[in-house]
């Protein structure tokens, strides 16, 4: 099994369980906004002040948090296989303080702003820089706004190439804690499908692509994916 070509996409329930809320849970609002205000390139134009101290807020509640032990076992199953490709969906660094140390984020991060102007990234997460106020780049002879360094609904996620190569030439297709809901991620597994991978889910409830997997386990990441992932030893 360990010369297996893995790839894993993690979704929103896997840092969900570490107290990260998602836009998924009950209402459907993420942390009490509807996603059109926060999440999209129209709210930042619209009124950037309040989608800015809404990500800032964001930050701060992530360095609040730990990584669960479903993010340590991905990390314990990516330090033992070198045919590993994790990618995540969530804009959160739990995976890399869990040990990962080549995540693929699809959607952006947290821990990182971008400049406007050049689109350059920085790491920015110093107790100045959490502040409610705008903060500018490092980056240009004129520092400009920065804004979150995260892939809005409307936007093209990043490295889809990458991905697609990765899906496209893996044996088994790991999917944790995702709704199926947010495409191109959720058209992932048909992908792993026709290229004969095995389709494995793990999701606390069965998502609205539940029948496209070969292998599903209902239940909480953190309690039963350590077990589940014994059989790539």
């Amino acid at each position: 099994m360990s010369k297996k070509r893995i790839v894993v996409l993690t979704g929103a329930g896997i840092s969900a369980e570490s107290g990260i809320r998602t836009f998924r849970d009950g209402d459907g609002l993420w942390e009490e906004h509807r996603i059109e205000d926060v999440a999209t390139p129209q709210a930042w134009q619209a009124d950037p002040m309040f989608v800015w101290r809404f990500y800032q807020a964001r930050r701060r509640q992530m360095l609040e948090v730990e990584p669960n032990p479903a993010h340590k076992a991905l990390a314990d199953l990516a330090a033992r296989h070198d045919e590993l490709t994790l990618i995540t969906q969530n804009v959160d660094d739990l995976h890399e303080r869990a040990g990962n140390t080549s995540t693929i984020h699809m959607h952006g991060q947290l821990k990182t702003l971008r400049c406007e102007e050049s689109g350059r990234t920085e790491i920015r997460l110093e107790e100045h820089e959490l502040i409610d106020e705008f903060l500018t780049c490092n980056c240009c002879a004129v520092a400009q706004r920065v804004r979150p360094d995260i892939v809005w609904f409307g936007e093209m996620p990043m490295y889809m190439e990458e991905i697609y190569a990765a899906v496209e030439a893996c044996d088994i297709f790991l999917v944790v804690g995702s709704s199926g809901h947010v495409y191109p991620a959720a058209g992932l597994v048909n992908v792993a499908h026709s290229a004969g991978a095995k389709t494995i889910l793990v999701n606390l409830e069965a998502p609205i692509n539940a029948d496209a997997f070969t292998e599903v386990h209902l239940g909480k990441a953190g309690e039963i994916l350590p077990g589940i992932l014994e059989q790539f030893r």
